[in-house]
C-alpha cells in the first residue's frame, strides 16, 4: 500500500511568496488515510504531544514512519535545496483545538523546515474557513495572506522556517488533527523539546483545558 503521494509532491512547483511552501492535497493516500484516521490516539485534549506519549496504532505509525523515512527527507532537500542530513526530526500530535490556539506566529529558531499533514474529514466548519492554516504577508493581520490551507484529507503543508515564514488561523475549537514534524537543528532540541513537552503534558493531564 502506498502511503505517501511523493509523485505529487515531487510534481508540485514551490510557492515563493510570501515565502517558500508547498501544498499537496491527498498527500496521504485514500486507504492509508482511512486507516491512520481510525488508528490517531484520543488524546481527547488540547495542545502538543510528543509521539513517545501516545500509542499510534499501525495505520498511523505507516504515515509516521513514512514521514520520517529518507524518501520523504530527501523529496524535502531537493524542493527546496536544503542539506537536512545529520538534522534529527522532531515529532508531535495534535488532536483538538482551544479558541485560543492558532494567533499569528513564526517557528522557533531551532526548526528547520516544518511539516504539518492534517488528518480530518472536511467538514462545514473547516469549510467555513474556521481552523484553515494561512500562509500570511505579515505578522500583522490574519487576513491579509496569501494561501489558506484547509487541514482536512491527508494535506501536507512543507515549509523552511524562514524569518518571514508567518502563519496563524481563525478562532476554532474542536476537533483538529495534524501531525508536526520538524528537523531540527540538533540533537540537543530534541532532548529539550522532549523534556519541556513532557512536563507540559503532565500539567495538561491535571487540567485540560
Amino acid at each position: 500500500m502506498t502511503v505517501l503521494d511523493l509523485d505529487a509532491f515531487e510534481r508540485t512547483p514551490v510557492a515563493d511568496k510570501p515565502f517558500p511552501y508547498v501544498v499537496v492535497p491527498h498527500f496521504v493516500t485514500g486507504e492509508a488515510f482511512e486507516r491512520a484516521l481510525a488508528d490517531y490516539p484520543k488524546i481527547g485534549k488540547p495542545g502538543s504531544f510528543p509521539v513517545f506519549t501516545q500509542k499510534p496504532g499501525p495505520g498511523l505509525r505507516a504515515v509516521l514512519d513514512a514521514l520520517e523515512g529518507d524518501d520523504f527527507r530527501e523529496a524535502v532537500e531537493r524542493k527546496f535545496g536544503i542539506d537536512l542530513s545529520g538534522k534529527p526530526t522532531m515529532t508531535t500530535l495534535r488532536s483538538r483545538a482551544r479558541a485560543r490556539d492558532g494567533q499569528i506566529h513564526l517557528d522557533s529558531k531551532t526548526k528547520v523546515v516544518t511539516v504539518l499533514v492534517y488528518l480530518n474529514r472536511a467538514s462545514d466548519a473547516f469549510e467555513s474557513h474556521a481552523g484553515c492554516l494561512r500562509i500570511l504577508n505579515g505578522p500583522d493581520n490574519l487576513q491579509n495572506f496569501a494561501a489558506e490551507v484547509p487541514p482536512v484529507n491527508g494535506t501536507l503543508l512543507v515549509f523552511p522556517c524562514v524569518p518571514n515564514a508567518w502563519h496563524g488561523h481563525e478562532s476554532f475549537e474542536g476537533e483538529r488533527q495534524v501531525i508536526q514534524l520538524n528537523w531540527v537543528t540538533g540533537e540537543d532540541v530534541v532532548r529539550r523539546e522532549q523534556r519541556r513537552h513532557a512536563v507540559s503534558a503532565f500539567f495538561k493531564s491535571l487540567n485540560p483545558f
